[in-house]
């Protein structure tokens, strides 16, 4: 039985991303791109590495549960609507980047969106073995890592 997403609790409307998790096609695109627009904005107020190192921490403890809670209502582990992991993997990303302008926005984008979709070992190990909401977050943010070593390697080319 297929049950639904509902927007007024909280935990749900989190998990999927305020919603960008219920867009069609491709929701992790989605939720990324509300996690990228939501970390821009928070940048241009805080410009501080310190406090998105501080909610990425907290996201990722607090995605934990969010994540389970959600797939256990769900009925289904990881589904697909839920996108909180990517939006925590963003937050992880702008704590690190090279550079803070639309040319990085978009190459992290496009840098974790690969990685994400690819899951190049170690990502695809992790993501079949770890359950819970812990293996849900987990692939997330070894995409950003893995994201961010190849944003580096571009700007020390570049």
């Amino acid at each position: 039985m297929d049950k639904k997403i509902n927007l007024k609790n909280p935990v749900h409307f989190l998990a999927v991303g305020f919603g960008s998790g219920l867009l069609k096609p491709a929701p992790g695109t989605w939720g990324t791109l509300a996690g990228l627009m939501l970390s821009i904005l928070l940048w241009n107020i805080t410009q501080s590495n310190l406090f998105f190192i501080f909610l990425a921490v907290i996201s990722f403890i607090f995605g934990c549960y969010l994540c389970q809670k959600t797939s256990n209502d769900l009925g289904v582990h990881d589904d697909g609507r839920i996108v909180w992991d990517e939006i925590v993997a963003i937050f992880l990303m702008f704590a690190f980047l090279p550079e803070y302008n639309w040319f990085t926005y978009i190459l992290t984008f496009i840098s974790f969106r690969i990685f994400d979709i690819l899951k190049p070992y170690p990502i695809r190990y992790f993501d079949e073995k770890l359950e819970s909401g812990l293996g849900i977050m987990v692939d997330d943010i070894l995409a950003a890592i893995f994201a961010l070593i190849s944003l580096y390697i571009i700007y020390w080319i570049i």
